[in-house]
């Protein structure tokens, strides 16, 4: 359901930044890339949490 939510509200704000001739910041290959990074730096904090814990042990 988080994807729809999301595939929506990303739909909304294209349609809105077209409605308005409002050019995106950034052009879409570099916020995808962006948006990976994040996905991956956010899934690796937690991992890496846990294997300093279990090294310490």
């Amino acid at each position: 359901m988080n994807y729809l939510i999301s595939l929506a509200i990303g739909l909304a704000v294209g349609a809105l930044y077209n409605l308005l001739d409002f050019r995106s910041p950034a052009p879409p290959t570099v916020a995808l890339v962006g948006l990976l990074g994040m996905s991956i730096g956010e899934q690796l904090l937690p991992v890496g949490r846990d294997f300093v814990l279990r090294w310490l042990q």
